[in-house]
């Protein structure tokens, strides 16, 4: 590691002790610009790193709102500004119970690099929630996401910052959300993306970023001479993501065999074709069940409680972690490698450990991680923030379309980078260096 980014790493992790993700992103695209940080002393002139690492703004707020039986209850509301140097910040909002600063720290520092690799103007955020939206009625998500939006409005803009959905936070979500943001600024603008089509939203959008996973999945089996076609595909999570992933890999000719949620794990080695995949979407986005009935209706599936999916299928050619930061580990790892794996695309945010990646490059896989190969949804959300502006909506082929050139150019981007700096083929590497070098060059230009 070069000395200026050792430096950095170590003052990181001496004043942010107990944030372990926040850490670990920072450590890996450190890790990665060694080469870069010593050919360009600008960098360390400039304090890029240091300012990098200290988000522009952290707002932290409390959310009291009132339950259906008219208890009050209060949570905890976050929105991390990380950089704005190439656009408004962007990027979603997350509630789940295990949402925290580091949690939200690490995902607004790797939405920095994300989405400056899809070429949109759009600099790095993330915000969220401890609440959890999972068996909460209607009325109680509303008067949560409105007291919410209370205090989030001040801080938001279409010119500003533009949230989206992430974990526990979709169409439901967002409605309510501007809803309350509309009432509060009497104008009606795109601050959230991620909206119903009948009042702003794009098509693709809840597609974008399992769509986009397999598209940039695609890309790196193009460069060994592969294809989706005929493998079998071990996936994780069961919501938007992993839905749509499972989606655009029956599309392509591949087989499904696994999804999971927060309670366990199905197999079923006889595919979840598109028929199957009605009921998961059926059972999660509106019955909001557990993947467990999936194996009730399904007798080819086997259900696999407490228990993440990547040992369960005896071959899995093709890898997509849909779920959560952290949940493929070495051991996993190992028997993924042993199952023939040739390719892993990370559908969700850093769900591979750094020992899992390492193990994955020692044994030439090729390896999509997060900030390049799920950058399609906050992408298709860029778009959809073009089409507020222009007040116009562009078709499902024509947004398609834009997805797919974007997830190549992204792919390339990566390649290109990697190689520039003696590390071919090496794509952690190739999309932190690429992402890093236009947000820096760009804070370069603004000055202090």
């Amino acid at each position: 590691m070069n000395s200026y980014g050792q430096r950095v790493l170590e003052n990181v992790i001496e004043l942010n002790k107990d944030q372990l993700e926040f850490i670990q992103a920072v450590r890996e695209v450190i890790d990665s610009l060694t080469a870069v940080l010593a050919e360009n002393p600008l960098y360390e002139q400039n304090a890029i790193l240091e300012r990098l690492v200290i988000p522009e703004r952290v707002i932290i707020f409390q959310v009291p709102w009132l339950d259906q039986a008219g208890k009050t209850q209060v949570d905890k509301g976050y929105r991390i500004q990380s950089n704005s140097a190439i656009g408004p910040y962007k990027g979603g909002l997350r509630f789940h119970p295990s949402v925290n600063l580091s949690i939200l720290k690490f995902l607004g520092f790797e939405q920095i690099f994300k989405n400056s690799l899809t070429t949109l103007p759009m600099g790095g955020a993330k915000g969220g929630s401890n609440f959890d939206p999972k068996g909460r009625s209607d009325m109680d998500v509303m008067r949560f996401c409105q007291s919410f939006m209370r205090e989030l409005y001040r801080h938001v803009g279409p010119d500003c910052d533009v949230p989206a959905g992430d974990i526990g936070v979709g169409s439901r979500e967002i409605g309510y959300l501007f809803g309350q943001y509309k009432r509060i600024v009497n104008v009606h603008e795109g601050v959230l993306t991620g909206k119903n089509m009948n009042w702003g939203g794009s098509l693709i959008r809840p597609q974008a970023t399992g769509y986009g996973n397999v598209y940039f999945m695609r890309e790196m089996l193009k460069t060994r001479d592969e294809s989706i076609d005929g493998k079998i595909a071990v996936i994780s999570g069961a919501g938007n993501v992993a839905q749509y992933t499972a989606k655009k890999i029956n599309e392509l000719g591949g087989k499904v065999v696994t999804l999971s949620d927060s309670k366990g794990a199905i197999y079923d080695p006889d595919g979840i074709d598109d028929e199957k995949l009605e009921f998961v979407m059926e059972l999660k986005n509106i019955r909001r069940g557990h993947i467990e009935e999936y194996a009730k209706k399904f007798t080819t599936a086997k259900y696999f409680p407490n228990t993440k999916p990547w040992m369960l299928a005896p071959i899995a050619h093709l890898v997509l972690p849909s779920a959560t930061q952290n949940e493929l580990d070495l051991d996993d790892a190992k028997a993924l490698v042993a199952a023939g794996c040739i390719c892993v695309s990370e559908g969700a945010n850093m769900p591979s450990t750094p020992e899992a990646v390492e193990y994955f490059t020692q044994n030439n896989l090729l390896f999509g991680p997060s900030k390049a190969a799920n950058a399609g949804g906050v992408a298709t959300s860029g778009l959809e923030m073009s089409q507020n502006s222009m007040r116009i909506s562009w078709t499902f082929e024509e947004v398609d379309d834009r997805l797919q050139k974007i997830m190549a150019r992204i792919h390339y981007s990566c390649i290109e980078a990697a190689k520039r700096y003696g590390m071919p083929g090496n794509y952690v590497a190739g999309a932190n260096i690429a992402g890093f070098k236009k947000v820096a060059d760009a804070m370069i230009d603004q000055g202090i």
